[in-house]
């Protein structure tokens, strides 16, 4: 008697969980690429935070893609997000290095206007270019998870999904020493020049360096630092895209959530009060989760006004991987913990927690409070899926409806850095960027409150 053979996904598994590496690390690596930007096309801490606004505003699309998704199906949905991001980094190959002169540089002229107008337009094809690989990164956020959890035995679903989550999460930690080795540090000498930088400033924080300049010319800016690393990752999605199109993956049928048929629901997700509440809470965690690596740049040279903005990024990029490490080691601490208190008892901890290490970075010396700013990424790491699951609470037939609703706040790391960023800007002008800093920073305080407040009482709201 012939017994149906069970497929073999090992592969295919693989392949997608390589899939959950490049979205972890895309995103925290558009991330870190904020304090580059800021030093090399000379821009102010506003429109360097529009490297986050380029890529999280692209959630704003997330409940259409979804719409795509249901029409075209997860396969098809993968592909293309994988050619998108890929056609994303292509285009930043093409357009940054259309800039480039006969030297192969980017030659910026003295004059103060054009040097202005070059720099912008490079600037700007990179956001469009990022926005590109943002959207591809959405359409592969909706269907990774639900591939991960079919691509083998449904007893070890829970297994498979522990693994992605934390290949996603190590890749968080690699992207920032991507940017800092790859692309900040063109130049392997700078390293040893960054190390005596930082043991001299440890010594005299008033020490002063400035930018590097090419003497006796112009300005210059070598595109290959951005062109040549996104031309491998270029290539490194466009054989992820031929893999997957030639792969036999499940067809992944959604049937309706698993819900209480004794129970009375509302006509529609739009009537949960605590839906939008929470899409609020996603938001302005966004805030938090974003806010500190977006702010670590500022805050290093509000404690070194002395340094050109070049040396503040190297410094800055080169220590952005322990926020993520912290992140990382949060998660898996994170899958103990929650099997033992209750979920709004461990949000709370980690809010507080949080909270004070923001707190700390106010009265701590010099370096000592940036890493107690980093040491907060131990604590941000679990808030996402808490927060996420409070604004899910009895939505029943509803849930997948409500997951996009509060799937969309994840724009607010878009604009919140953005409002950060102003600030901070506004006050460098009047030559106290120590104060901007610090308002800026403060502003944490506020989502923090927000958070503790949705926990108790906000995700309460309209639930009897």
């Amino acid at each position: 008697m012939n017994q149906k053979q069970t497929p073999n996904y090992t592969f295919a598994l693989i392949v997608v969980i390589a899939v959950c590496f490049l979205i972890g690390f895309v995103t925290t690596m558009n991330n870190s690429m904020i304090a580059f930007c800021k030093s090399t096309f000379s821009l102010s801490d506003t429109q360097g935070q529009l490297v986050n606004s380029a890529f999280y505003g692209m959630y704003a699309f997330s409940i259409l893609l979804g719409l795509l998704m249901n029409k075209i199906g997860y396969k098809k949905t993968m592909v293309g997000g994988l050619a998108i991001v890929s056609l994303g980094f292509l285009l930043c190959y093409f357009g940054i290095g259309s800039f480039a002169g006969e030297n192969g540089m980017i030659n910026v002229p003295q004059d103060a206007e054009a040097a202005k107008a070059l720099t912008t337009s490079v600037f700007y094809t990179f956001l469009a270019c990022m926005a590109c690989v943002a959207i591809g990164i959405v359409m592969l956020q909706l269907v990774a998870n639900p591939y991960v959890m079919v691509l083998g035995s449904p007893e070890k679903g829970a297994f498979r999904m522990t693994l992605s989550q934390a290949i996603n999460s190590v890749a968080t930690v690699f992207a920032p020493m991507f940017v800092a080795k790859l692309i900040v540090s063109g130049d392997p000498a700078e390293g040893a020049i960054v190390k005596e930088l930082k043991e001299k400033l440890a010594i005299d924080p008033n020490y002063a360096m400035s930018n590097p300049t090419a003497e006796g010319l112009a300005s210059q800016i070598d595109p290959t630092q951005i062109t040549t690393p996104f031309l491998g990752l270029c290539i490194f999605v466009a054989v992820l895209v031929v893999i997957l199109s030639f792969l036999k993956l499940p067809e992944i049928k959604e049937g309706d959530t698993s819900f209480d048929s004794n129970k009375t629901y509302k006509s529609s997700v739009f009537k949960y009060p605590h839906v939008w509440l929470g899409a609020l809470a996603i938001c302005l965690y966004m805030g938090l989760e974003i806010g500190v690596p977006s702010m670590i740049p500022a805050k290093i040279q509000s404690l070194y006004p002395n340094v050109g903005d070049h040396w503040i990024s190297a410094i800055a990029t080169g220590i952005l991987a322990f926020y993520w490490g912290g992140m990382m080691v949060g998660r898996f601490a994170g899958s103990i913990v929650l099997n033992k208190f209750q979920p709004r008892t461990i949000l709370s901890f980690c809010l507080i927690a949080g909270a004070a290490c923001i707190g700390l970075s106010f009265v701590l010396p010099g370096m000592a409070g940036v890493w107690a700013m980093l040491v907060a990424g131990l604590f941000h790491s679990v808030m996402w899926p808490l927060i996420f699951n409070l604004g899910l609470q009895e939505l029943g037939p509803h849930t997948k409806a409500g997951s996009g609703v509060i799937n969309m706040g994840v724009i607010g790391g878009g604009f919140l850095t953005v409002c950060m960023g102003l600030i901070i800007t506004n006050y460098t002008k009047t030559g106290d960027i120590a104060t901007g800093v610090g308002i800026a920073i403060g502003l944490m305080f506020l989502f923090y409150l927000y958070e503790l407040w949705f926990c108790w009482k906000g995700s309460k709201v309209g639930l009897k």
